[in-house]
């Protein structure tokens, strides 16, 4: 791959992968793979460096760091592989994902931290690596994509050594989805109408730039496949054949906070928006985060926007 940035997505691209979802996968990932990063707010400094130990920690506990020979499925730029690594959870890393241009980009990203890391494009469904090769797989926001999920974890199963854990964070539930997806599109429809107003035209985006966003939103549709209850997920892992699985819940307000957020950045003029918008946002999203835990005595956890799972492959 030459890391050169791809065309964004077209009315006649979206219309071919509307009924091929893995041709969908690629298109929309390898669009995405040069502004990424930015769109999801991800970087490789302690703010990111935290957040991915703390969900993979909270998922799976903290012994055994750092694992031997990691395997990420779905990696994207490498946010939850490579800051797991500057965190002391993995050593070893090799990074896959069925866009060319995501892995790409992690092996890029791993460049400018200083190190280097195996990388292939490959099917999450069906894993180009023999069997026992690894210690750890772990994925991120990576299972909602993949149309057969059961399958995949029988291929992340024959790919561990025995004994070898499994760790897949920040998978959307059913109801938590709904709620955010509504939020999203409310604040949507009330940012790109507001910015139209006499005063405020200085923060809209070029048509182009929305034009842009609703092709990708529209894309979404196609490569965002399920989501998850959590109950249902373990099920589906036991299934697989892995052993003691478990999942966890995070994020209620955070998510109801997060998702406006996000979804308003994305539809103003970015010029507009500085370093203490971004402070606030953070900061913000963390001391939401702490009330989580504490509503999450009380609250269902179906409720709850993340489900992470973690289980193992039996000795």
């Amino acid at each position: 791959m030459t890391g050169e940035q791809r065309p964004p997505a077209s009315a006649e691209d979206i219309e071919r992968a509307w009924n091929d979802t893995k041709l969908a996968q690629v298109l929309y990932h390898d669009w995405e793979a040069q502004t990424y990063d930015d769109k999801w707010s991800i970087s490789f400094d302690e703010r990111c460096i935290s957040y991915a130990r703390d969900r993979f920690a909270a998922a799976a506990g903290t012994a055994g760091w750092p694992y031997g020979p990691a395997l990420e499925i779905g990696a994207g730029t490498g946010f939850f592989s490579l800051n797991l690594r500057q965190a002391g959870v993995l050593s070893d890393v090799t990074v896959t994902d069925i866009s060319p241009g995501m892995v790409d980009a992690a092996k890029r990203n791993a460049r400018q931290l200083g190190f280097e890391i195996a990388g292939e494009v490959a099917d999450a469904e069906k894993l180009p690596f023999p069997d026992e090769t690894f210690d750890v797989v772990v994925g991120h926001a990576v299972i909602h994509h993949l149309p057969d999920v059961e399958q995949a974890f029988r291929e992340m199963l024959r790919v561990l050594r025995p004994g070898g854990r499994v760790v897949i964070c920040g998978e959307p539930t059913k109801y938590g989805d709904r709620i955010a997806r509504a939020l999203s599109r409310a604040t949507w429809w009330a940012t790109t109408r507001a910015t139209r107003l006499p005063g405020l035209s200085g923060w809209a985006r070029s048509r182009e730039e929305l034009d842009e966003s609703s092709r990708a939103a529209a894309l979404e549709s196609v490569v965002d496949l399920h989501t998850f209850d959590p109950d249902e997920l373990t099920a589906l892992v036991t299934r697989a054949g892995f052993t003691r699985a478990s999942a966890v819940t995070e994020e209620l307000t955070a998510a109801w906070f997060g998702w406006p957020v996000r979804t308003f950045e994305h539809a103003v003029n970015p010029d507009r928006l500085g370093w203490g918008w971004a402070m606030f946002a953070y900061k913000s999203w963390l001391r939401l985060s702490a009330a989580d835990r504490v509503l999450a005595r009380v609250v269902p956890r179906e409720l709850f926007y993340n489900v992470s799972v973690t289980a193992l492959r039996p000795e």
